[in-house]
């Protein structure tokens, strides 16, 4: 096993690991049993659903598999369910794998709430040039999560044949044909016959296993800091708007609109820009543009205001006022 360290400029935000395909599997059918048997995937951690935080981390995948009872998502899936239903993670692993068609397979469960895109493409990107049959995440202590991970499928698909055939499989099938050879497995006899290389990341390797787990997390996203982009993130998914805007463009015009006009004018001006795009069927370039618009207006509308120290429009000639009466001269 290597540790994988990423080298260089950051990925570009649109490049999927290096831009080829990959399909998702996520394993949201567990028992949560340290939070009491609570509907884990359920759960809410900054208005949305731990499991559609997940889902909106990979949201680029070709396709997306959610190992568990059918529910309503933020965004289209395709479900499927281990047999027996909690069989176990490998089991439920098996089920997922049968729904990909991708080479690459990103593996997760449904319980990380910071886990970002970046981190997404970080996975891919170590896989694709480590040669390894996987990547996965590391925690703060240096615990491998390999729910958090990007396989090869193949090495996945050869690795379940091989439990299976070892642990009551037949002819090499595996928990998905009904033979049993995969229930009550730990993931990690499958993984331990993996080449595998690490990636540290403390923070998107959070999971919530538990209701302190829980309020830690609500608490965090609430830190300055993060909570913008943790609200804006919140209202795009419950929108169902998938734009990405330069959010410091818009608070550069709130902030002259509520100060060069009055402060009720900053969501009013920010609302306007919104619809004025929308209206023009742009994508970032409509919003910046009209953003730039309204902010050129704020501050000539903050020029003519002679309370605000500027200078006003001059006043009339009394002369010249003298020689526009009708009856001059």
């Amino acid at each position: 096993m290597t540790d994988y360290e990423p080298l260089g400029a950051p990925a570009d935000p649109g490049d999927p690991g290096d831009g080829a395909a990959y399909d998702a599997v996520v394993l949201a059918g567990g028992g949560a049993r340290r939070l009491g048997g609570a509907d884990k995937p359920g759960v809410r951690v900054g208005g949305r659903t731990l499991l559609d935080r997940v889902l909106g981390a990979c949201a680029d995948a070709r396709t997306t598999v959610v190992v568990a009872d059918p529910r309503p998502t933020v965004r289209p899936v395709r479900w499927a369910r281990e047999d027996p239903p909690g069989a176990g993670p490998v089991a439920a692993l098996d089920a997922g794998l049968g729904h990909t068609t991708a080479e690459h397979v990103l593996v997760l469960s449904a319980d990380l709430p910071f886990l970002a895109p970046g981190t997404v493409r970080l996975l891919l990107r170590a896989l694709r040039s480590s040669g390894a049959d996987g990547a996965l995440l590391t925690d703060a202590d240096g615990r491998e999560q390999p729910l958090v991970a990007a396989y090869r499928v193949q090495a996945l698909r050869d690795g379940l044949r091989a439990l299976a055939d070892g642990h009551g499989g037949h002819d090499g099938r595996s928990d998905r044909d009904g033979r049993g050879g995969l229930v009550g497995l730990p993931l990690r006899r499958l993984t331990a016959g993996l080449d595998l290389t690490r990636v540290p990341d403390p923070v998107a390797s959070f999971d919530c296993d538990t209701w302190d787990d829980i309020a830690t997390a609500r608490s965090r996203i609430r830190e300055h800091g993060h909570v913008l982009d943790e609200w804006i993130s919140a209202v795009k998914d419950e929108l169902g708007i998938e734009l990405d805007v330069d959010t410091g463009v818009l608070l550069d015009l709130a902030r002259d609109a509520a100060h060069g006009v009055a402060r009720p004018a900053a969501p009013l001006t920010t609302f306007l820009v919104g619809y004025a795009a929308a209206r023009a069927e742009g994508g970032p370039e409509a919003v910046a543009e009209a953003a730039r618009k309204a902010a050129a207006l704020a501050l000539r509308w903050a020029q003519e205001d002679p309370a605000g120290g500027k200078p006003a429009d001059p006043a009339p000639d009394p002369a010249a006022a003298s020689d526009a009466r009708p009856d001059a001269g």
